[in-house]
């Protein structure tokens, strides 16, 4: 609009927003000695005109426009009126405020986690670099990433990874135990905290590692697979877990697959070493079950990079509990995770008279020094009639006419 149209002040919002630009910089006055700035390039800003203790008219600047809103800026107007009053300079007072701001902000433990990031970064892959700052998005931000770091006491770390541990997620919340307090470690050194308010909480929290790979016994395999088989909740999920349990992955190299490491042709995975736990490229011989669960996958999300992309945001991987999750849907909580998938697989594949050397190349369990370095292409042909034997026999067993017998 313009300004020979406005018809009351202080300036509506609509005004602001709508204010159209003129050959020359003017002001509107919003009132009580506050202006709206308009330049010819279509930017705006807020003034205040005050008067120094020297008696002179002079302009101090309140934040462009739309950043600082009309009723902020009535706001920062209204203390800098206040501290020339008082016979303080508004310019000195702004800056103080505005430095106190500053220091405010840096001192969250957000922004302590983010410099503490960057400094580690440079030694990991982005692989791992993005699983961290993840982990402190999703579980950390939100309930303390605002607040002044060195205000937060030890209870209130113990009472909040309590809550983590509560959902299930007993490894992670000692990853992200681990995490909160190398971030905290980082203002120790820096002399910002004369103590770190997460180093002994580890001996009243939770330590069940094993829990995170549990299994179901044999006898009660059949009833899982099928369980998977009906999974009614997303046909995406339910492929995930198919794949899960004939392929003997780890859930993370799974969740976070990309299409491009399929080559469906030629019925082989290949996890690129940054996305290994050791850092090394790892190829899976895939069964002709699995073939088919990823092209029934590819119908769902082929049309990302992602083969499970996250519903808020595609660019990045479903939840890293989303399998879990699903497995407690299906009424398995605590008796079978995804890592447990693995357990299963080496056992049957021990008893049944393969040899572990295949097995441990196709787990990606390699050796340390010289003799752990990996071709990838070992064992592949041997791996490939052996992983399509296992498909085959926990079809066998979903079905529930399987005849055990040991393999020769």
């Amino acid at each position: 609009m313009k300004r020979s149209q406005i018809k009351r002040r202080p300036l509506a919002d609509t005004v602001l927003a709508t204010l159209e630009p003129e050959a020359k910089v003017y002001r509107e006055l919003d009132g009580n000695g506050l202006y709206f700035r308009v330049k010819p390039n279509g930017s705006k800003s807020w003034e205040l005109r005050y008067k120094k203790p020297d008696g002179k008219w002079s302009w101090i600047g309140l934040g462009g426009y739309p950043e600082t809103s009309g009723s902020l800026a009535r706001d920062k107007a209204d203390q800098l009126r206040a501290d020339a009053a008082k016979g303080e300079n508004p310019i000195v007072s702004k800056r103080t405020r505005e430095a106190e701001s500053l220091e405010a902000a840096n001192s969250t433990f957000e922004a302590l986690a983010r410099e503490w990031h960057t400094n580690k970064r440079q030694n990991w892959t982005d692989g791992t670099a993005s699983r961290v700052i993840g982990s402190l998005q999703k579980h950390v931000f939100p309930k303390f990433g605002k607040r002044p770091f060195t205000d937060i006491t030890p209870m209130e770390w113990l009472e909040f990874l309590r809550s983590l541990e509560k959902t299930g997620i007993i490894e992670q919340t000692s990853r992200i135990r681990a995490i909160c307090r190398e971030v905290y470690d980082l203002a120790l050194v820096s002399g910002r905290i004369q103590y770190n308010p997460l180093e002994s909480l580890h001996k009243h929290l939770t330590t069940r590692r094993a829990n995170n790979y549990s299994h179901v016994s044999q006898n009660e395999l059949p009833a899982l697979l099928r369980a998977i088989g009906s999974y009614p909740h997303a046909d995406d999920v339910r492929l995930g877990l198919l794949l899960l349990s004939r392929l003997a992955v780890r859930p993370s190299e799974l969740r976070e697959a990309r299409w491009e490491e399929f080559d469906l042709d030629r019925a082989l995975w290949t996890i690129p070493a940054e996305r290994m736990k050791r850092r090394r490229e790892h190829v899976v011989p895939l069964p002709k079950q699995a073939i088919e669960a990823l092209q029934n996958l590819h119908q769902l999300t082929g049309y990302q990079p992602l083969l499970f992309p996250g519903r808020s945001d595609k660019t990045a991987p479903r939840s890293n509990t989303v399998f879990i999750m699903a497995l407690r849907r299906l009424g398995y909580e605590g008796r079978q995770t995804g890592h447990g998938f693995r357990h299963i697989a080496s056992t049957i594949l021990n008893e049944h008279g393969f040899d572990e050397n295949h097995i441990e190349a196709q787990l990606s369990h390699v050796k340390d020094g010289v003799a752990g370095v990996y071709n990838k292409a070992q064992y592949i042909e041997q791996r490939r009639v052996m992983m399509q034997w296992y498909a085959d026999h926990l079809d066998t067993l979903q079905r529930g006419n399987v005849v055990e017998m040991k393999r020769a």
